[in-house]
């Protein structure tokens, strides 16, 4: 009766993510004569400087709509802008355009986009280590902003606990082993792993300081 495709691409353009996300509405059974078959088509663009995960240029563009009032919103997307997608960015989200403030479309492709932004770092991280000019981002802190982003990462989770017993992602398979299979294979102690200091810091932070999105 109703098809919602949603697809969200991200490009590396030097120090910037360059995202687009799309969302397309159909009736696949509408002839087109009694009512549209494309009732939404809406495109939202983000340009995301990697260092900080901050949006620094943002835009919306809607190319099947249902009433002529509603391309009026497009610009308030530029409030975007200045937003960090690895704090507390869904709240942010929905404080400027969740309901009679925005577009529910263009809101949920909003939302959609902090997360994979978050899942690019890996990414990126994982393209140039296939290249032979990179590492992945595991030193001290450098994951902390996974902390309590799911029940993996939560603190003192499975996720920091193969991390402080020397695993990172590209070791061992995919998906990575439990807990007691790495400490086996990695040569832990029976005692069990003790957390690194930065995720130790990460418990007095407040949860919704934390990115909406995992690896």
């Amino acid at each position: 009766m109703h098809r919602r495709t949603l697809s969200m691409e991200v490009f590396l353009r030097d120090e910037y993510f360059c995202v687009v996300g799309t969302l397309h509405d159909q009736r696949p059974w509408a002839g087109g004569a009694l009512g549209p078959r494309d009732l939404h088509l809406m495109e939202l663009g983000v340009v995301v400087r990697r260092a900080d995960l901050r949006i620094v240029d943002a835009a919306a563009a809607m190319k099947s709509f249902p009433h002529a009032e509603c391309t009026a919103i497009e610009p308030s997307f530029r409030d975007l802008i200045g937003l960090s997608v690895a704090r507390g960015y869904t709240n942010a989200v929905q404080q400027r355009f969740g309901r009679e403030r925005g577009c529910s479309h263009l809101e949920f492709l909003a939302r959609a986009l902090g997360p994979v932004v978050v899942q690019s770092v890996t990414s990126s991280a994982a393209w140039r280590v296939e290249k032979g000019d990179g590492q992945y981002p595991t030193g001290e802190g450098r994951l902390d902003f996974l902390t309590n982003t799911c029940h993996v990462w939560a603190e003192e989770g499975p996720g920091l606990q193969k991390l402080a017993l020397g695993w990172q992602p590209g070791k061992l398979e995919y998906p990575a082993p439990a807990v007691d299979v790495v400490r086996s294979r990695m040569g832990g102690d029976d005692a069990g792993p003790s957390l690194p200091e930065g995720v130790r810091k990460s418990r007095r932070r407040s949860p919704s300081s934390h990115s909406p999105g995992v690896p």
